[in-house]
């Protein structure tokens, strides 16, 4: 699990959506999608192989989850601090 800062969140904040319009875009998305967006408004930001592990779904149901969560604008990314390696999920709203 990952623990995040001040410092992560503040980069999250690039869009604020009112919970309606949150709703709104979530709502035509597939379950997979609605379960991912779930699990980053528990935690977050999270590599998209925490995710996979977190919502127990396979590692190519993820990556389509945020292709299309990014698709919608409800998703952003960024590398991450601790493995530039790495891409880290996080919520725009």
């Amino acid at each position: 699990m990952s623990t995040s800062t001040a410092e992560d969140r503040g980069a999250a904040a690039e869009e604020t959506l009112s919970k309606d319009e949150y709703r709104d875009r979530l709502r035509d998305l597939p379950p997979s999608a609605k379960l991912v967006a779930k699990v980053l408004e528990t935690d977050s930001p999270l590599s998209q192989g925490q995710l996979a592990e977190e919502s127990l779904l396979p590692d190519r149901t993820v990556r389509y989850a945020l292709n299309r969560l990014e698709d919608v604008g409800l998703v952003g990314s960024r590398y991450s601090f601790r493995d530039a390696r790495k891409q880290v999920y996080f919520l725009k709203h």
